[in-house]
């Protein structure tokens, strides 16, 4: 510096303005290198320049100052440089700057967001803890073409929510009416919170809004609980309308607090006039319980004691049904009464059903008693303790006379009434009943009032429980006496008809074997005249007469034959038995019957299988049974006009060969009886050929059987098991 007027000698603290002279650079504060090289560098640069600095005093004190140079040359080639001194008002705009920054503090403290609006509605300000919250500034939010109180709604309100407070907001704004609402506000993590917000002009002396300004706090713990809460509420509603109770609440003094809608569903809302205990139960209860249902509870609630109620509840309709009604008193903290709960229940069908099982149990009581037999129920260990009147009658006395003496009950009850030669084993088997749990059965002789004894039929069932112990012993005792001596009555009476039946049976076995021989002792005859004719004709006719008696000889040999496996037959015989095919014992027994077929005009269609399994039989017996079920085959078919024909199919089952013999008769009138000794259907019949055919077929390990024939007629069926071959 070359020249400095008085005013910056003044401002410097110098002493003259020789004293200031010299470099500028030498006032410059340590440390504000940086503008000291741009002053330098616009000043070598011939550049006008103003900055505020801070400089030093003569004295060493600091002061603001705006700095400020001309462009070079301006006057006489030199550069202009001007001071003014600003210390004063650095000073006041630090002041200033303390203040706001103590409010920017104080307000970034206060739990809550707070902003603020210009009178149009554009945001402004938003303080730290907004800005935090929500992400972004006041400002940060453009969008071409709408307005910035809209973006910024869109941008961190919940789309659920923007429509409402955007026409709230635009309202107030409008109109200057005082904003608030709860929303929910997007934090910067995309988390929806609900806030309550509020915001209020802020008006100069002519009314005119300057600022809007804001608040909006954090209530989303508030809004949650509040949420659970109702949802807790609901819940605990929906439990007692879902359980099958119907609840009312009482304040200690009587008043009525709390009507469930089960029971007003039920039996209506209370009247106007209802609004204490006193006064519901009065009109709902039926007269008839309602004296002693009142005093149970006027009882409850003067000792503070749970009670139960039980009576008829008037409904909607007029009706009554019974309900159960629990008491129970809620306590504070001082033991207290401060609420009292009742909760009733509907039990109609329980008590319909009590009263219908009291019904249950004088009927079944009236059975016992009535029921023609004595009824006796004991302990588990076999003591009586009922008996029914029929009982007692017989025995003549009452239970409890048994009482106080030195046997028991039930011993004493035996040995007065128990036959003494039944008295050891009636208790025996009560013994063994009484510890195996098994049933009781036994006949016995029991005195009766007047002294006689008469026959009972005794049974004992043990009654269980649902683990299975016996919890009673059910006893009854039937009067036999009649039934016990008929049949001993009925058994002479068989023993006689016994007797007489194996006479009559040994007639009949008799006229059966006459019966089974009378066949070949027939041909015997027939064939000796013819041989007696033979002999006698003229000329001689040795060789027919050759063959008569070779006949005789045959009829003779199958006769004795007949015999012999009668014989066997009834001793179980098994001698003759062997390996065969029965093809050819079948062969055998046509041949027999062939001229008897032939004089009864009858056709026999055989039908054996081929290469038939061998069976063991006994060739004889065999052919007697097939003998036998083809004449009685063509003996059905005597009264049948047209075309006659006997059926004979002979085939495999299994391991089995079966043979069936059909005929076209009139059927079998009684099947089930026919194969019976001695019945028959024949005018002249014995009843015994197909009983001996069932027991030569079952002696062979086979079955013998009848059944229908279609369309018309009888068929019998037998069956003989094969020859099974020996494992090697």
């Amino acid at each position: 510096m070359e020249e400095v007027n008085q005013h910056i000698v003044d401002m410097f603290g110098a002493k003259s303005a020789e004293e200031m002279c010299g470099p500028i650079t030498r006032y410059w504060q340590p440390g504000l290198a940086t503008i000291r090289h741009s002053i330098e560098a616009r000043y070598r640069g011939e550049e006008v320049f103003q900055e505020e600095t801070r400089v030093a005093r003569m004295d060493g004190s600091v002061m603001d100052v705006v700095f400020a140079t001309a462009r070079p040359g301006a006057i006489a080639d030199k550069s202009l440089v001007g001071f003014i001194d600003i210390t004063e008002r650095k000073k006041a705009e630090e002041a200033l700057h303390t203040r706001e920054r103590e409010f920017s503090q104080l307000v970034n403290m206060v739990p809550s967001y707070l902003w603020r609006l210009t009178p149009d509605g554009v945001p402004n300000f938003f303080n730290q803890r907004l800005i935090d919250f929500l992400g972004l500034n006041a400002g940060s939010v453009n969008v071409e073409g709408v307005h910035p109180l809209t973006a910024v709604i869109g941008a961190v309100v919940h789309p659920g929510d923007v429509t409402r407070m955007s026409e709230a907001l635009f309202h107030s704004v409008a109109t200057g009416e005082r904003f608030s609402m709860k929303f929910r506000l997007r934090r910067a993590d995309g988390v929806y919170r609900w806030v309550e917000g509020s915001a209020e002009p802020m008006r100069d002396d002519d009314g005119r809004i300057l600022q809007w300004y804001g608040l909006s706090h954090d209530i989303d713990d508030l809004v949650q609980a509040e949420e659970a809460l109702r949802h807790s509420k609901q819940q605990l509603e929906q439990m007692i309308e879902a359980v099958p109770f119907s609840i009312l609440s009482f304040a200690p003094s009587g008043e009525m607090t709390y009507v469930s809608k089960r029971y007003q569903d039920q039996a209506g809302a209370p009247t106007a006039q209802i609004k204490d205990f006193d006064a519901l139960v009065r009109e709902m209860a039926h007269p008839d319980d309602f004296p002693t249902m009142f005093a149970q509870a006027k009882k409850g609630f003067a000792t503070g004691q749970p009670f139960v109620n039980r009576f008829r509840r008037c409904l909607k309709n007029g009706g009554y049904r019974w309900i159960e009604a629990r008491a129970q008193p809620l306590r504070g903290a001082d033991g207290a009464i401060v609420q009292w709960y009742f909760a009733s229940i509907d039990i109609e069908e329980e008590m319909r059903a009590q009263e219908a099982l009291r019904e249950r149990e004088r009927f079944l009581w009236q059975l016992v008693e009535t029921l023609p037999a004595m009824i006796d129920c004991a302990a588990p260990n076999g003591e009586p303790f009922y008996r029914s009147q029929q009982l007692r009658d017989f025995l003549g006395y009452e239970l409890e006379e048994l009482d106080g003496g030195e046997k028991s009950r039930l011993d004493a009850t035996l040995d007065a009434g128990v036959h003494p030669d039944d008295l050891a084993g009636v208790k025996e088997q009560y013994a063994l009943s009484l510890a195996s749990g098994e049933p009781y059965l036994r006949k016995h002789r029991l005195r009766r009032f007047d002294g006689e004894y008469r026959w009972i039929e005794t049974r004992a069932a043990p009654m269980r429980n649902d683990e299975g112990a016996i919890v009673q012993w059910n006893v009854i005792c039937l009067d036999v006496d009649r039934e016990v001596r008929m049949q001993e009555e009925l058994r002479l009476a068989q023993e006689r008809l016994a007797r007489a039946g194996q006479a009559a049976s040994l007639a009949e076995l008799s006229a059966s074997i006459a019966h089974e021989v009378n066949q070949p002792l027939a041909a015997i005859v027939a064939n000796s005249h013819a041989c007696y004719r033979w002999l006698w004709a003229d000329p001689v006719n040795t060789e027919r007469a050759k063959i008569a008696t070779e006949r005789v000889i045959r009829d003779a040999n199958s006769a004795a034959e007949v015999v012999s496996r009668i014989r066997a037959l009834f001793k179980q015989s098994v001698e003759n038995k062997a390996i065969l095919v029965l093809s050819d014992v079948i062969s055998e027994a046509c041949s027999l019957v062939a001229g008897e077929a032939l004089h009864r005009r009858i056709r026999i269609d055989i039908n054996v299988e081929s290469n038939l399994s061998p069976v063991t039989v006994d060739r004889i017996q065999v052919q007697q049974v097939l003998i036998n079920l083809i004449r009685n085959g063509m003996e059905a078919m005597d009264s049948v006009a047209g075309e006659k024909a006997l059926h004979l199919r002979t085939h495999r089952v299994g391991d089995e060969v079966q043979t069936e013999i059909g005929d076209h008769g009139n059927g079998i009138a009684f099947p089930d009886r026919i194969f019976e000794p001695f019945f028959t259907t024949k005018e002249n019949g014995m009843g015994m050929g197909l009983a001996i055919c069932r027991s030569i077929v079952e002696a062979h390990g086979g079955r013998l059987w009848a059944e229908k024939n279609e369309p018309r007629g009888a068929r019998f069926i037998f069956t003989l098991p094969i020859v099974t071959k020996a494992a090697p």
